[in-house]
């Protein structure tokens, strides 16, 4: 066979664009002599051949295999230590943060020192009844719109009740 071929086949073949039928070329052609310099290559070809050729040599090769793995497994109690741990430290870091976070917010929202904002005492009474007389307005507004709710309320239910008794009517004529 031709050298120049073989090395364009080898070039395929490293490059992973062989098919099949290019590397059982190869294959047979590493079986037999080759030149010196693709004796490094004949070698693994000729390696794979004999991996090829190899038989299991006990009929419960995967119940040896699978105890033999189960020897070597090494204890995953170090590893589940260490992630049990993570977890705590995570769970530890989000509390500090959000202690921080919520500390931040509360100290924004009430001063360290809260000073009188009225000194006169009457002045304070009077600008509290006005905040109570404007919440009072307001409380007596969402009154009057409940009671809107109340009317459509009774309303609904009044239609509700029609419907079932004219249900139950054709119920009895069927």
């Amino acid at each position: 066979m031709d050298s120049k071929h073989i090395e364009k086949l080898l070039e395929k073949y490293w490059n992973c664009d062989t098919s099949l039928e290019e590397e059982k070329e190869l294959r047979e052609f590493f079986r037999g002599p080759v030149p010196e310099n693709m004796n490094d290559v004949a070698a693994m070809f000729r390696y794979f051949d004999s991996q090829q050729k190899q038989q299991l040599t006990s009929p419960d090769f995967d119940a040896t295999l699978k105890k033999k793995i189960k020897q070597h497994r090494p204890e995953g109690k170090v590893v589940k230590l260490v992630y049990f741990y993570s977890r705590i430290a995570a769970g530890l870091l989000v509390v500090v943060a959000a202690t921080y976070f919520v500390r931040q917010e509360v100290r924004k929202a009430y001063p360290p020192e809260i000073a009188d904002t009225y000194s006169d005492p009457k002045l304070a009474l009077e600008e509290t009844k006005k905040a109570l007389l404007m919440i009072s307005k307001g409380f007596n507004k969402a009154q009057k719109e409940a009671g809107k709710i109340k009317v459509f309320n009774e309303a609904e239910e009044k239609i509700q009740g029609k419907v079932l008794d004219e249900v139950k009517k054709t119920d009895g004529q069927i």
